[in-house]
């Protein structure tokens, strides 16, 4: 019905304000706003968090299990002496292929999934900032990766390791368009891991509930939030060193030709500068499920947040200062050396703090051994013994023994697994509920877990033994009488072993997707917002937007007569509370941007110049317009858009 002027009703919803409860027309009404289009078209225009950050989750965890496959394929080629199956081309593809989708497709990106998913939800906002900014980032991180593997099919896969070092990987010794192929694919990947960094930052400085001020965010945030810091100095190191090198390959520089005046060190120092940050990115994401599943699963605060977040934001600046550590074999200073072994011990101590944090926390609480708990209590195990190791390898005259051995792989995995996958697979066992309002089973959850734990030990400890009697890194066979037979058999058969766990944790959540115990808002009895609302979340995540006085508001009772939400937000529209960096007051409203499909696009011709230019200079030229019209169209005002929010704004 018309108004009494003959006005449109609006069936917008935009005249409604939230902060009624779940079920009520308002409720209802941002259940539509903050919802994602439906059908076919519908999918290419998502930008809710939750839809972007699940597609990153499952598309990480599937480059995971290719990176497995491979990973498997390695050890039945080493399982016995001069085993015929993979010929040394193959193999030298195929460990590129390995250390790339692990480092490059899996590591970073599912840690940055888990936060696009987590971070609104702990923080009490209803969106990241610039969602379709995220989803672009989505996009391009699915092609890039896409394309590798494409390549990989095709016999075009890179064959000089993940960190292709020059000049094995210059035009000389790897001619044809491999290389070219692998620089370009990781310099466009590490574009999103940028993209997503900055809707970190910007969604935990602005988008905060009022009063989560920052001694309030929970660890998981703050480990977040440092890691994307960490994310937007080292990524931009990688992303030049590939580009000098596809330019020495395509276009006759000589930034690594030493005959032309370039330096092939110059490689090794740009790409560590980024590559030892690289396992921090990945290390400092798993110290924030641990801090979450163990205040969780001891019922008490996390003892000494104010040591965790200083041991935090320490590791992240030590970790610029360890990129030579990686070259002790090179001709450098020795003065230089000793100044990075000092560093690289130095790094001991915040790690250290967080240990001793988390005993103390685990010594003064009341422990429950479920699932998650148990995975967090593995990294202390697995971490120390790669911490340790760590320690050997920051020592000049140790690394140099073993240098390129396998006791490197040892020491990498123990570091990498321990600190992050073990940590990773506790926080899906954590989140599990939140994602599908379901819990995972516990007894096959257990059955996974130590058949993990064991296998993953049998499969490479042996490797400390096999670097230390010499076996170098990176061959496709060895001899027999060399003593390394059983060793690699055993190694063999627990890396078999630890996919089979793997594949129970698989087994388990299909199960559970549709069998498993129903949840409930809080299925752990945890203090921190993401708990506050369903299993799984709803559009917005919050009907009433919370207002926070304490680390953890599910444990705490706020001060008599103190606001428990906020409302007098449109629900008709994308509005948010925008709130100040330190103390989240609030300082003004904003309209976020409705669902669309231009990101989706210009992805698609960002990756058709990208490849463009492995092939061809002149894809500058053509490429850029598509990519130009694209991001044009995604950026121009909608007249029905700016209408509305007009309407709103004179209506508050």
């Amino acid at each position: 019905m018309r108004g009494p002027l003959g006005e449109q009703p609006d069936e917008s919803g935009a005249h409604l304000k939230d902060g009624a409860p779940a079920g009520s027309a308002a409720a209802l009404a941002l259940d539509r706003t903050w919802s994602d289009p439906p059908g076919l078209l519908g999918w290419f225009c998502a930008i809710n968090h939750k839809t972007i950050a699940t597609r990153f989750l499952v598309t990480t965890l599937a480059f995971f299990a290719l990176g497995g496959l491979l990973a498997a394929a390695m050890r039945l080629q080493l399982s016995r002496p001069e085993n015929g199956l993979m010929g040394p081309d193959l193999y030298n593809q195929v460990f590129t292929m390995h250390g790339s989708t692990m480092m490059f497709l899996f590591a970073v990106p599912v840690m940055q999934a888990m936060a696009t998913y987590f971070v609104p939800l702990m923080i009490g906002a209803r969106s990241v900032a610039f969602p379709r900014m995220n989803a672009y980032a989505y996009y391009v991180f699915l092609a890039g990766g896409t394309m590798l593997w494409i390549a990989f099919a095709f016999n075009s896969a890179g064959d000089a390791g993940w960190f292709a070092y020059p000049p094995l990987s210059g035009p000389d010794y790897s001619p044809g368009k491999r290389i070219d192929f692998w620089a370009q694919m990781i310099t466009y990947t590490e574009l999103a891991a940028l993209l997503e960094a900055v809707v970190v930052i910007t969604t935990v400085f602005k988008l905060r509930a009022p009063g989560m001020t920052l001694g309030r965010m929970p660890l998981f945030v703050w480990a977040m939030l440092v890691t994307a810091f960490a994310v937007l100095f080292a990524m931009p190191a990688v992303m030049l060193s590939s580009t000098a090198l596809l330019l020495d390959r395509l276009v006759g520089t000589h930034f690594y030709n030493p005959a032309e005046g370039g330096d092939a060190i110059l490689w090794q120092h740009l790409f560590w500068f980024f590559g030892h940050p690289e396992v921090y990115l990945i290390f400092m994401p798993g110290l924030g499920f641990m801090s979450a599943i163990i205040s969780t699963f001891t019922k008490r605060p996390v003892f000494g947040y104010t040591a965790m977040v200083l041991s935090l934001i320490a590791t992240a600046f030590l970790s610029f200062g360890l990129w030579v550590h990686h070259m002790f074999a090179t001709n450098l200073p020795d003065l230089g050396k000793t100044f990075f072994t000092a560093a690289s011990m130095l790094i001991a101590i915040p790690s250290a703090t967080q240990i001793f944090c988390w005993l103390a926390t685990i010594g003064g609480g009341r422990l429950v051994l479920r699932t998650p708990m148990l995975y967090a209590l593995s990294f202390f195990f697995i971490l120390v013994i790669g911490g340790m190791t760590g320690l050997m390898l920051a020592s000049v005259s140790l690394d140099t023994q073993v240098h390129d051995t396998y006791f490197v792989v040892a020491h990498l995995h123990y570091v990498l697994i321990g600190g992050a996958v073990f940590p990773l697979f506790g926080a899906l066992y954590y989140w599990y509920p939140k994602f599908t309002g379901r819990v995972m089973s516990e007894k096959l959850g257990k059955a996974s877990f130590w058949t993990m734990f064991v296998a993953f030990n049998v499969a490479f400890f042996p490797m400390h033994v096999l670097g230390l009697q010499g076996m170098p890194r990176r061959i496709y066979t060895y001899q027999s009488g060399m003593g390394w037979d059983g060793l690699n058999l055993l190694s063999s058969i627990g890396s078999y072993a630890f996919a089979f766990g793997i594949f129970l944790t698989l087994a388990n959540a299909i199960r559970s997707r549709r069998a498993g115990e129903v949840a409930g808002p809080d299925p752990w009895g945890a203090g921190t917002l993401e708990w506050a609302t369903d299993s799984p979340p709803a559009p917005p995540n919050f009907h009433r937007i919370p207002v926070v006085h304490g680390p953890y508001p599910l444990w705490e009772v706020p001060p008599a007569g103190a606001p428990t939400h906020v409302a007098g937000l449109s629900a008709g529209i994308r509005e948010h509370l925008i709130t100040t960096v330190i103390d989240a007051k609030p300082d003004h409203r904003t309209t976020f941007p409705a669902p669309t499909p231009w990101p989706f696009v210009a992805a698609i011709c960002t990756t058709i110049l990208f490849t463009g230019l492995v092939f061809t200079p002149w894809a500058v030229v053509w490429g850029t317009i598509p990519v130009a019209i694209a991001l044009t169209i995604w950026f121009w005002p909608k007249r029905a858009e700016v209408r509305r929010a007009l309407a709103v704004e004179k209506a508050s």
